[in-house]
């Protein structure tokens, strides 16, 4: 495997180089990092520019994730890593893990995972159950990965991993999350109220 800067990589292609930045930043390019620089693998631009079909060695990664810090939760990360690992097709590469709602968009583990896509570091994302990934729009999520050249695999294909205790800590952030947003609408309008009142009173 080589690795070229992007200079020659540009080169090597015949594009300029604002080019292959450019289809790097829209993830069309593959591209590996070395520190703050990215490089480019010569086998990944042959196949991009048809000079021949390459296929990524199968790397794996693990998202495992539960909704809070509550009794029995802790383990359940525990058990989900094993039963992936105990299943694992190819090497192990890295594992993420959340404890936080399905709901929440702005969960580390997950942010790690889709920066990690986005570099090259893997080439399967595995999950025990759908809903591990998120609550809600999976299919953006596998959509994104699918754009970095990540595919995601479900263990379980049918049902769900979370059960009571886990549905009502989701329900319990859909409320939380609404309550605090009636509450900030709640704050301006009083606020406005007040800007309003001393105006009168100025005159």
């Amino acid at each position: 495997m080589s690795l070229l800067r992007l200079g020659p990589a540009a080169e090597y292609i015949g594009v300029h180089p604002v080019t292959l930045r450019r289809w790097a930043d829209e993830g069309r390019v593959a591209v590996t990092w070395v520190g703050r620089e990215r490089r480019f693998e010569t086998a990944l631009l042959d196949a991009f520019v048809g000079r021949g079909e390459v296929e990524r060695p199968r790397r794996e990664a693990l998202y495992v994730r539960v909704s809070g810090t509550t009794s029995g939760q802790g383990t359940s990360l525990v058990a989900q890593e094993a039963e992936l690992r105990a299943s694992a097709a190819a090497e192990v590469v890295a594992v993420f893990r959340d404890k936080a709602s399905g709901l929440r968009e702005n969960r580390p583990g997950l942010a790690r995972l889709l920066k990690g896509a986005a570099a090259g570091e893997f080439t399967v994302v595995r999950v025990t159950h759908r809903d591990r990934l998120a609550r809600f729009g999976t299919a953006w999520l596998t959509a994104l990965l699918a754009r970095d050249g990540v595919t995601v695999e479900v263990l379980h294909a049918k049902g769900s991993a979370g059960g009571v205790e886990e549905l009502v800590d989701d329900f319990m952030s859909v409320v939380a999350t609404f309550a605090g947003r009636m509450y900030g609408l709640r704050s301006r309008e009083a606020k406005r109220r007040l800007l309003a009142a001393a105006g009168e009173g100025v005159g």
